[in-house]
């Protein structure tokens, strides 16, 4: 398989990292901060803001089912740049709160595009890219989503002080300037012959990887209280205000950069199976410390190790594609459904916990709790990885 040299591999990790600063990073985290203003303003009502806020998930799953299809048809590339305009459209076209449907399908869009990027990122960068630095290399380009959810506690509030629409404007500039940064940094299209695609097709499909994919979902729906009920974890069921929930949130970011690079660096040195292992025993205990913790300092370092799941797992999983799938066609596949069990789950655990919420009053801790089981379930479907046919990890780890 051809890779690029060293100074060449860089250029489209970096508009992979764009893209996934853009799609997820800032079209999905970025929305947080913005809820009280939007409340406040009277752009839309407490409800509709809760709403909106789901149509991106509910985007995120159409576009991981649209994203194969729209790569065949347009190629990885243009579809890649196509989704980045997308998104920064949208974020241009909610400076105008013309109506909840106008605002509603604008979110949509915006995650239809993250779905659809996180489909096809890492198929259209990693094959040119050395097999030893894959898992590094991913890290980088999903890193992203680290720098996004950080970015959303540190430029969305300058940006409020000039007022609600400059602040989703000034949104779309950022996601146009990225945009126009990575838009010659994709590598071209990799040919895969029909008749290769063809063979593979016929060849069975370890059954590591459905394993995978009820991990990756049961890993969704244990990262959701965290991500969604920190800040109003710490701000009102513990009573420490609105600025000890905001600095517990920038932890939170810290871990999301740090993330994705530390756990592709766990993938290659460990191994993929070893490193989702290894994450998931520290993010279960780190669940069920949280709903006992009250210290700030305690607070700060679990958030830190919590933020580093949402975008770290996503270099891990894709690493563990690669070690149970070996052509590249079928890996693209496979990753494809596995994104499409993520966001699955995803959506669904943010209304069943949002409703579980409502309905107990207010009880952050047992949602934490729910979490942490979450977690727990995906480490013993990890562990039902040793009552497979031995001849499918053997027949992995040769290619």
């Amino acid at each position: 398989m051809r890779t690029a040299n060293s100074t060449g591999i860089w250029l489209p990790i970096f508009a992979g990292l764009c893209a996934s600063l853009v799609s997820i990073g800032l079209a999905r985290f970025a929305y947080t901060p913005l809820i009280p203003s939007l409340i406040q303003a009277q752009w839309f009502s407490a409800n509709d803001v809760v709403y909106l806020g789901a149509a991106n998930l509910v985007g995120y799953l159409i576009g991981a089912l649209l994203g194969r299809p729209m790569a065949h048809r347009l190629g990885n590339r243009n579809a890649l740049r196509l989704m980045m305009l997308a998104v920064t459209g949208a974020f241009l076209a909610c400076a105008y709160p013309l109506s909840v449907s106008w605002f509603f399908g604008w979110r949509l869009l915006s995650g239809i595009a993250g779905g659809a990027i996180m489909v096809l990122v890492a198929a259209t960068v990693l094959p040119h890219v050395p097999a030893a630095r894959r898992g590094l290399a991913s890290g980088a380009i999903f890193l992203g989503i680290g720098l996004g959810i950080a970015g959303s506690g540190t430029i969305v509030p300058p940006l409020l002080s000039l007022g609600l629409q400059a602040t989703w404007l000034g949104l779309g500039v950022l996601a146009l300037l990225l945009t126009a940064l990575s838009w010659f940094g994709w590598p071209a299209d990799t040919a895969h012959p029909v008749a290769a695609h063809a063979t593979s097709a016929d060849e069975p499909t370890p059954p590591g990887v459905y394993l995978l994919f009820a991990q990756y979902a049961f890993m969704a729906a244990g990262l959701v209280p965290a991500m969604v009920f920190l800040v109003d974890y710490v701000a009102r069921g513990l009573g420490a205000g609105a600025h000890i929930g905001a600095m517990v949130w920038v932890m939170y970011g810290l871990g999301a950069i740090v993330g994705p690079v530390t756990y592709g660096f766990l993938a290659d040195q460990l191994g993929a199976r070893t490193g989702i292992r290894l994450v998931l025993v520290v993010q279960a205990i780190a669940l069920g410390l949280l709903a006992v913790s009250h210290s700030f300092l305690a607070l700060a370092l679990l958030a830190v190790i919590l933020g580093s799941f949402p975008p770290g797992i996503v270099p891990l999983a894709l690493a563990r594609v690669h070690e149970l799938v070996p052509s590249h066609h079928r890996q693209q596949i496979a990753w494809s459904r596995a994104t499409v069990s993520f966001a699955t789950f995803q959506a669904l655990a943010g209304f069943a916990y949002s409703a579980l919420f409502n309905a107990s009053g207010g009880q952050h801790t047992l949602l934490f709790v729910i979490a942490a089981g979450a977690i727990v379930v995906a480490l013993l479907l990890e562990q039902a990885m040793r009552w497979l046919p031995s001849t499918t990890e053997t027949r992995c780890a040769a290619n």
